[in-house]
């Protein structure tokens, strides 16, 4: 199967993850696919193919060369965020000649090349779209059948490689996709997670992160005798996000600079909750960060009442970079990979995380590489077909360039 077939049918499976679910995986339907995966592995040939209760699924592909060479670890996600619409994906793929792409006539959506200017540098190729009514799942279902498709060719191949390990972790959107990874099992010397962007990105610095949850507990009186006595949980909140610095967000910040994102709010007078995710790529700043969100807490509870506001603040990942740059032949040898298929690379840091976070504090160096995919976590996401098929070829090159050195 070819990688674009493969990637089409991964995302015939809605596999949204919850900020909500304490279980893990956090939805059960992700292990719908954990299962289909189990089973195309297996019937691949390849070795220690597992799936466990958490919806891992891991497979290996053994050696064909008696050379001493490390081994390698692949990893991609299955989940899709929970920012936007998962399901019911209608996927198609367009000849992009340039300017907007009509994604859905009757609702007269547009994938607009003024609002999402990256397109311009795929004219001529094909892109793989939504009606603009979902998300696509290129994040990271396109990492996912890369990976797959490059295995499955180089078994075809004959070529020697070294031993290669394939994992799928669940719930890397939600911050936990690592959590119930079994390392022992995995066993390999560095790995990369196929979970980034545009073609020739490699990734190996990201944001130090935390979930932040604000509750409030208001007071409810009739509007025509409150005065003084009525407690609107829904007005702290406002003042709560007020609080916090107004430029400090994802729409007000680039590069390196960190935010405060409140993602979701709900609320009336007896209650509200706010939810937020934190995020700096420095760790005094992060730091800095998590003391001035509780500190708005602290304020408010001066001025209505010791208990009014609750907040949690939980830890996610740190910034990979220093577990990374003792390794950087791992950074090294993809990039040569992506230059002998005619890709510049370039290096960014991730405005958000990846499960090579994790990994890389867990004793698995783990850098992050392009998938081929844009505008992810929304309704315009598309991935570029012949991008894909040169993330396959610079997989293939990653392994297999470590037995002919």
């Amino acid at each position: 199967m070819n990688v674009i077939d493969r990637f089409l049918h991964y995302v015939s499976f809605d596999t949204t993850s919850s900020e909500e679910s304490e279980t893990l995986p956090s939805t059960e339907k992700q292990k719908l696919l954990g299962q289909a995966l189990y089973e195309e592995l297996k019937a691949m040939g390849l070795s220690d193919v597992r799936f466990s209760d958490c919806g891992y699924v891991y497979a290996t592909l053994p050696a064909n060369t008696d050379k001493q060479v490390p081994t390698i670890g692949l990893i991609a996600h299955m989940d899709t965020s929970p920012a936007a619409e998962g399901a019911n994906i209608k996927a198609r793929i367009v000849e992009y000649k340039g300017g907007s792409v009509l994604l859905n006539e009757e609702k007269g959506i547009y994938l607009s090349d003024d609002e999402y200017p990256n397109l311009k540098k795929h004219v001529g190729k094909h892109l793989i779209v939504t009606d603009g009514t979902t998300l696509l799942g290129a994040d990271d279902k396109a990492g996912l059948a890369e990976i797959i498709t490059a295995v499955e060719e180089l078994m075809a191949s004959g070529v020697e490689h070294g031993t290669v390990k394939i994992g799928v972790t669940p719930d890397e959107e939600v911050g936990r996709g690592p959590e119930g990874f079994d390392m022992d099992f995995f066993h390999a010397d560095y790995g990369y997670t196929l979970d980034g962007g545009l073609l020739g990105g490699i990734e190996y610095e990201n944001f130090n992160a935390a979930a932040g949850t604000v509750l409030i507990h208001g007071l409810s009186i009739h509007p025509g005798s409150a005065k003084d006595k009525m407690k609107n949980a829904a007005l702290i909140a406002t003042e709560f996000n007020a609080l916090l610095p107004a430029d400090e967000i994802p729409a007000k910040t680039e590069g390196y600079e960190g935010f405060f994102h409140l993602c979701a709010m709900e609320g009336a007078v007896e209650e509200a909750k706010l939810q937020y995710i934190i995020r700096d790529h420095d760790a005094e700043k992060f730091a800095h960060r998590k003391v001035q969100f509780i500190a708005a807490a602290d304020v408010l509870n001066r001025k209505y009442g010791l208990g009014t506001v609750e907040v949690k603040v939980k830890d996610s990942y740190r910034n990979m970079r220093e577990m990374i740059e003792p390794h950087m032949y791992i950074v090294d040898r993809a990039k040569a990979a992506m230059r002998k298929h005619g890709v510049e690379p370039f290096v960014e840091p991730v405005r958000g995380g990846t499960d090579g976070a994790t990994f890389s504090y867990r004793g698995l160096p783990c850098p992050n590489l392009c998938t081929g995919g844009d505008n992810y976590h929304g309704r315009f996401e598309y991935a570029v077909v012949e991008d894909m098929y040169t993330v396959v070829e610079i997989c293939k090159t990653i392994v297999t360039d470590l037995v002919e050195e």
